[in-house]
């Protein structure tokens, strides 16, 4: 079996300001935005890799119940965001914090052999961008 990553879902409470922050902060391009009443998915993704997509979306499959749940674990910034990678961690990060993004952490580097940082989006997820160790 040949398995390769195509589509993610990062769940948001606002559409417009996840936009802005994956497209006009990190430069991710937009490739749709498609609406039915008060839900949006919106599909975003990196110009490098044509073939993965993230779907920002404001939709919560189940009972209102449900919904209620999402939204208080998301406003709690406890749901799981998405991972990028850059070959310029310094000059990313210089980008991402003068956007207003709320920094988690700065640059440092990590035990398991990475650099890495971490901001929140608009709607609390974790994002969290390394760049791959030098190799000789």
């Amino acid at each position: 079996m040949d398995l390769s990553l195509s589509t993610s879902f990062v769940q948001v409470h606002d559409p417009d300001l996840a936009l802005a922050f994956y497209r006009d902060v990190l430069g991710l391009e937009l490739r749709n935005d498609v609406a039915n009443d008060d839900f949006r998915w919106i599909t975003v993704g990196a110009p490098s890799q044509p073939g993965v997509s993230i779907v920002l979306t404001n939709y919560v499959h189940g009972s209102p119940a449900d919904r209620e749940a999402i939204a208080a674990l998301l406003a709690k910034g406890a749901l799981n965001g998405v991972n990028f990678r850059t070959d310029d961690l310094d000059a990313t990060f210089e980008k991402v914090r003068a956007s207003g993004a709320d920094v988690v952490q700065e640059p440092a580097d990590q035990f398991w052999g990475t650099r890495d940082f971490a901001v929140r989006d608009p709607s609390g997820n974790l994002v969290r961008i390394d760049q791959p160790p030098a190799t000789s």
